[in-house]
């Protein structure tokens, strides 16, 4: 087959037409995608030099898909005539690096770095004009073989085309060198995308320095995700693990609550109930901090807010800032002048300005049936500003009192007076959880058609009280004294006042007492307050036994 159509190296098509300009970009453009640098180069013909090995391959033209015919056998022709071999040339040096902008490109240097060196795509120029004059020379013989031949690989050219481009092969020296100088200036406009300068030092370290930061960037983005992991995974384990509970409140907290503390309460059980009612957060962690500020537990009603900081509920309980106000607290079920007592104690006043007041009691807003005070100074915990007058501190006390009744609907002045006289009855009898039902037995035993009592509350409380002493015995003189105005086993109905300070517990339970069939109680356990209830006076013996067996087992206790 003619070299002229097999040759890839030659600077033509494969018909033996010259390639165009825009076939010579779309070459460049190829070998660039590629990366193609060495192509095989066909074995020369006697007598000539090999071609340069670092001839760019041509870019494929898509063939027609022809049937192939039978190729009638060429006529013999006489062997072309041996060419002297060229002159050795130096190998071909490394591609330049681009000049700067500016300065002017020499385009036969150009060209020759485009198409492989310097020189030896020059030589092969020549080889293949050697390659052009012989197939010129045989042109015509070859004429049926080179149609068959184009046809294989798909360029169908005229015969006249081929001699025309033989008779004008310097014009086709020309037009290479024209395409190739037109190429530089494509070249320069295209920021030398073809043939990219030869690596030098300092764009191999600017490579190292970019594939460091791909690693350092890539080695973050790694370490955010697992960071990320780890906090949603966090956030689905505390609920499981308890995490996520408030065990204390920032505080200062809001709003006013007020916690009874009942006589011989402990830590936890006050703790539990400033849970329920929102003051602390956490009962177990209040308790840690009521222990280690080592103080003592004191009955009473205290004042407390929402959601205060556990040391702050603490301070409360233990009296802290007792020297920064005037404070002290009031147990309920003590009687006047336990409660004097401790108000002049914590506040300073002298205990007769506070007896004075107390022996004027209209002044203070309460029924005109009291005495004194008795029964409606509050219980609780308290703190006045240092200077607060003795009147304005007894003032807040009886209000408060006053306000519980309202609030349970007990408007009237005289109702008042007897509702407080049966709770102070309930405060000294019952058990903190029987309030209810005790209350119901006292208005039981105060209906005069009952046959057992006959309209006696029948209280040793209240004879006790009459006598001005505390204790849970009694002699039968004792009960049978008519004198004591206060004795309710020998006087029918109830005593002529209170017999101590009830808290609201006891107030409420007074209002509003528990419907039931009791006549008789009693607390058979001094510590656990626990109380039974009977219907008749047998039923009820049998737990007065239970009661005493408890005393002989707790000697001291119940004188």
């Amino acid at each position: 087959m003619s070299p002229v159509n097999n040759d890839p190296s030659s600077g033509t098509a494969g018909g033996g037409m010259s390639l165009t300009r825009k076939e010579l970009r779309a070459r460049e453009r190829f070998l660039a995608t590629q990366n193609h640098n060495v192509v095989p180069v066909p074995e020369a013909t006697p007598g000539e030099a090999a071609p340069s090995a670092e001839v760019e391959p041509e870019l494929p033209r898509p063939i027609p898909a022809v049937q192939p015919e039978p190729a009638t056998p060429p006529t013999p022709v006489a062997p072309p005539t041996p060419i002297a071999p060229p002159t050795p040339v130096a190998p071909p040096t490394p591609a330049a690096t681009p000049s700067p902008a500016g300065e002017p490109v020499d385009p036969e240097v150009h060209a020759a770095q485009v198409l492989g060196g310097p020189e030896g795509h020059h030589e092969d120029l020549h080889k293949e004009d050697v390659h052009v004059h012989e197939v010129s020379e045989h042109e015509t013989n070859e004429h049926d073989h080179s149609d068959h031949a184009a046809a294989d690989h798909g360029d169908i050219h005229d015969v006249h085309d081929q001699h025309e481009f033989a008779a004008h092969d310097d014009h086709y020296q020309l037009d290479i060198h024209e395409e190739l100088h037109d190429d530089v200036h494509l070249h320069d406009e295209h920021h030398h995308d073809f043939i990219a300068p030869a690596a030098s030092p300092a764009s191999k370290a600017a490579a190292k320095k970019a594939r460091r930061r791909r690693r350092v960037l890539a080695l973050l983005i790694t370490l955010g995700v697992f960071v990320a992991a780890i906090a949603i995974g966090a956030q689905f384990l505390k609920p499981l693990l308890g995490m996520d509970r408030v065990t204390d409140y920032p505080g200062p907290g809001t709003g006013s609550v007020t916690i009874t503390v009942p006589e011989g309460s402990g830590p936890k059980a006050v703790a539990n109930e400033l849970v329920q009612n929102r003051v602390v957060a956490d009962s177990d962690a209040f308790v840690e901090a009521f222990l280690s500020e080592g103080g003592e537990l004191s009955p009473g009603d205290f004042t407390f807010r929402t959601e205060m900081k556990n040391s702050d509920a603490v301070a409360v309980l233990v009296n802290k800032d007792a020297g920064k106000v005037m404070y002290f607290a009031l147990s309920a079920g003590l009687r006047i002048n336990e409660s004097l007592e401790a108000i002049s104690k914590g506040s300073g006043i002298p205990i007769q300005q506070l007896n004075a007041l107390n022996q004027a009691p209209a002044q203070f807003g309460v029924p005109a049936k009291a005495k004194n005070l008795e029964g409606f100074l509050a219980p609780g915990e308290y703190r006045f500003e240092l200077g607060t007058s003795a009147k304005d501190i007894i003032q807040k006390l009886v209000t408060t009192t006053l306000d519980e009744l309202k609030a349970q609907g007990v408007t009237d002045p005289a109702k008042q007076y007897d509702t407080v006289t049966i709770a102070s009855i309930v405060q000294a009898e019952g058990g903190q959880a029987d309030y209810g039902n005790v209350a119901g037995a006292i208005y039981n035993r105060l209906k005069p058609n009952n046959v057992e009592t006959s309209g006696l509350i029948q209280s040793d409380a209240t004879v006790t009280y009459g006598l001005g002493k505390k204790s849970f015995h009694l002699t039968e003189e004792e009960k049978a004294d008519k004198s004591n105005a206060y004795n309710t086993y020998a006087n029918v109905g109830l005593p002529v006042g209170p017999i101590g300070s009830p808290g609201k517990t006891a107030i409420d339970a007074a209002a509003k007492p528990t419907q039931n069939e009791y006549l008789y109680w009693v607390t058979i356990n001094l510590d656990s307050k626990e109380t039974k209830f009977s219907k008749t006076l047998a039923e009820h013996n049998t737990y007065v036994e239970q009661y005493n067996a408890w005393c002989q087992a707790n000697a001291g206790r119940c004188v």
